[in-house]
């Protein structure tokens, strides 16, 4: 069974592993519902997916007429204009066949001009703050990627109470001195206000290569079953956090049986071998990133 916990103040209980439904994006319906099927099956109870992820949104919209009583239901919207997020929200909830969002996340909210823009006045905040006083969504969060991400997010908190933060955490990134500082301030600012912190690119190997095979994620993700389950056990072996599944649906199985297994952290030693057997680099090399 899978572990779970209270998903910040939110008042779920979420299973500690969130089905990233980036997953769904390129998938035909057929594979899509038998995705969901077995997410269903292994009992992930929170999905999180976004307006830019492709046809996720729309292959998500039968499996919900069914069983969206049963989940968790998170999307995102890039957009920083407030009009704009409102469209984006309305067409997310279309798309889906649902009347609400459990949250609407502001994604990957990193880039100065953005942030003053989202949080300014006519910005996506003020517009998806009028969406949960009218019932369209209950809670909202940020999410973001590269090595600014941790410190934007305590910025962004300062200025409103999301309900949820998202960043990459793995290994390899939290060895980066100055990362780990940024992540372990926002780690003891969302454990005071109950503030839920998922964690994405936990699997990653690195960036893919150039001539590489068929990808499906961002990122080139690691494919032994054994480093799979230390990098997943790296995760939640901290009780503050939740993982979102990589985009490689191929993948889900093995992360399954990481997380129903006992989720002791793997020591260093473990975790440095398997850099270097496995060739892992860190996937966000400098500030500038923007994937």
């Amino acid at each position: 069974m899978l572990p779970t916990a209270a998903f910040g103040r939110t008042g779920h209980e979420s299973t500690r592993v969130i089905f990233g439904a980036a997953a769904l994006g390129a998938m035909s319906q057929e594979r899509a519902d038998a995705t969901l099927a077995a997410v269903a099956e292994w009992g992930i109870n929170h999905i999180d997916t976004a307006a830019s992820y492709g046809a996720s949104e729309d292959r998500l919209r039968g499996w919900l007429a069914t069983n969206r009583h049963t989940v968790f239901l998170a999307t995102k919207t890039g957009e920083r204009r407030g009009s704009a997020a409102r469209a984006e929200l309305e067409a997310s909830l279309e798309r889906m066949g649902v009347d609400h969002v459990d949250m609407i996340q502001l994604h990957n909210l990193v880039e100065d001009d953005e942030w003053e823009l989202a949080h300014g006045p006519g910005g996506a905040l003020e517009a998806l703050v009028a969406a949960r006083d009218e019932g369209l969504v209950a809670h909202i969060g940020v999410t973001g990627h590269g090595l600014r991400i941790a410190g934007m997010h305590l910025r962004s908190l300062e200025r409103f109470d999301y309900s949820s933060v998202l960043l990459p955490v793995n290994f390899i990134l939290l060895d980066n001195p100055a990362y780990r500082a940024d992540v372990d301030a926002l780690l003891e600012q969302c454990a005071d206000r109950r503030v839920a912190v998922q964690t994405i690119k936990s699997i990653a190997r690195g960036r893919w290569g150039d001539g590489e095979g068929k990808r499906f994620s961002w990122y080139e993700p690691l494919t032994d079953a054994d480093a799979i389950g230390r990098a997943v056990r790296y995760v939640l072996a901290s009780p503050q956090l939740f993982l979102n599944t990589t985009s490689d649906a191929r993948l889900l199985p093995a992360i399954i049986d990481a997380a129903t297994a006992d989720v002791a952290r793997p020591g260093d030693d473990e975790l440095r071998a398997d850099i270097e057997a496995h060739g892992i680099t860190p996937l966000f090399a400098q500030d500038l990133e923007r994937i």
